[in-house]
């Protein structure tokens, strides 16, 4: 089970862009929403600095979070989060409420573990492409897990995790695998260094010019065959 974390927010009344702003610009604070299991949706006001520093923490993401607004608490989780186009503070927030008898869905992080010691990495000399950073799960509230692990040491160069190899716990399911065994996407794979690949293609390049030269050459020396013959006629 994921680590407890609270929000404290306030109830908001003022909507629109230019109360917004004002609510960033002059209290320092951010608007929020929160919605779901049959309730009206209650616009929030939160205070930006605290919920920054909330956010620096990973597992919030994929953690049930108590809301209190006034002396109400409420469970939710991060559904959306809207960030400035060129700092990436958070700009607003939407909450999703649930219930802990109903199964969400939930993009769970992604940990990925032994990478140093990869038998692509450490006996081929490969490099590690990850593909993906989260996946999307669907569990009961108590049983959502704060991060999934991929184990990279046994892959080696060339291989491929699928999600199909990430174990997860009882009672959390993938949601693409889900809708078929089509969905089984690549996590990450262990592929030659990038400079081996780049001089394999110089190579190939070479070999081809070398191959070009050859025929100019001969085409040239046909040309001039011919115009030789010209002559003589």
């Amino acid at each position: 089970m994921s680590e407890s974390f609270i929000v404290v927010a306030e109830a908001r009344a003022d909507e629109g862009k230019g109360a917004s702003r004002r609510l960033r610009r002059l209290e320092g604070k951010i608007p929020a929403v929160i919605y779901g299991s049959g309730k009206p949706a209650q616009s929030l006001a939160l205070i930006r600095k605290d919920f920054e520093h909330m956010l620096e923490n990973e597992a919030c993401f994929s953690s049930i979070l108590e809301v209190k607004v006034g002396g109400e608490s409420e469970n939710a989780i991060i559904k959306d989060i809207q960030r400035h186009p060129a700092k990436g503070f958070p700009m607003h927030a939407d909450f999703l409420r649930i219930r802990m008898d109903q199964a969400i869905k939930v993009n769970v992080p992604l940990h990925f573990v032994n990478e140093e010691q990869c038998a692509g990495v450490k006996l081929g000399g490969g490099m590690i492409q990850k593909q993906t950073t989260d996946i999307e799960v669907q569990c009961l509230p108590k049983d959502l897990p704060e991060y999934l692990e991929v184990d990279m040491l046994e892959v080696e160069l060339g291989g491929i995790v699928h999600l199909s190899d990430i174990t997860l716990p009882d009672g959390v399911i993938s949601t693409a695998l889900e809708q078929g065994d089509e969905y089984d996407l690549t996590i990450a794979s262990v592929v030659a260094p990038r400079a081996a690949k780049e001089e394999a293609a110089d190579a190939e390049a070479d070999s081809e010019a070398e191959r070009d030269g050859d025929s100019g050459g001969d085409a040239e020396a046909a040309s001039s065959d011919d115009a030789g013959d010209g002559d003589k006629d």
